[in-house]
């Protein structure tokens, strides 16, 4: 029986590598991977043979990926950030199912650290409530679905991360999230702008709504490989310019430790 892994590399580079991800590279016969991707674990991959593909070819790739491993090879298909958010894993298990190849490949897919949780280790502690993750490619969602999951989770009051959130011939997408926070957030509101995460030319920027929606759509810190992270109405600065989402807990307890007598008020 062959076997395939579908490895998390994380946000970028070997940087947020696992030790789980590494080793199975390692294992592999055969290395499956976005063009890009493999050139950023070139050093990892070393001598083995790699299948890669461009952009828009991820059936493609994970066609390849699958057959080999039916044939009885040991594949690792290599996704950045975490395969299962907005990347291969949805792609891979329906392929294997609608195959019916369950009793002829070993499966496992490995969890990697998505760029908005490396962002918030670089930035401060910006996720400590509720938080969502939207996506502004309209490739395989309605861009309508996607202006009414921006609207509601701004109503909701979430931290909000924004994936893919333009390219120079998507900008619609990106120009509707900008009218939305210009129409229901404060000018105030806390965004940072990140890109390339763990890579040498890593970016991050803070500003605030109303820089963002100055900059409009042709800013030039906003493109396909930017995460943009938008705070809720408590996230602050902190004394040194860090982001912080208060969790609450200072909102309950006194810094003694013991119990806010009218805490349920606060909240």
């Amino acid at each position: 029986m062959g076997k395939l892994t579908l490895v998390s590399t994380g946000a970028g580079g070997s940087r947020y590598l696992t030790n789980e991800a590494r080793a199975a590279i390692e294992e592999a016969d055969l290395i499956v991977a976005y063009t890009k991707y493999a050139k950023d674990l070139a050093d990892v991959i070393g001598d083995r043979e790699v299948f890669t593909t461009p952009m828009t070819k991820e059936i493609e790739r994970v066609s390849h990926a699958v057959e080999s491993a039916k044939e009885g090879k040991t594949v690792a298909l290599v996704s950045n950030g975490d395969a299962n958010v907005y990347a291969m894993g949805s792609l891979v298990v329906e392929l294997i199912d609608v195959n019916d190849y369950w009793d002829s490949i070993e499966y496992k897919s490995l969890p990697g650290i998505t760029s908005v949780l490396a962002l918030a280790s670089e930035v401060g502690a910006p996720l400590s409530q509720d938080f969502c993750l939207i996506s502004l490619s309209d490739r395989l969602t309605d861009a309508a679905l996607i202006q009414k999951r921006i609207k509601l989770s701004l109503e909701c009051d979430f931290v909000i991360s924004i994936y893919n959130p333009k390219s120079k011939s998507r900008l619609e997408p990106y120009r509707g999230m900008l009218e939305k926070l210009a129409n229901m957030v404060e000018d105030t509101r806390i965004i940072v702008i990140a890109r390339d995460l763990g890579r040498p030319d890593q970016f991050i920027k803070i500003v605030s709504a109303e820089e963002l929606i100055e900059a409009g759509v042709e800013n030039t810190d906003v493109n396909m490989s930017t995460t943009l992270l938008i705070g809720n109405s408590t996230t602050k600065f902190t004394k040194d310019g860090r982001v912080l989402t208060p969790r609450g807990y200072l909102n309950k307890y006194e810094l003694s430790g013991e119990k806010k007598e009218n805490w349920k008020k606060i909240n």
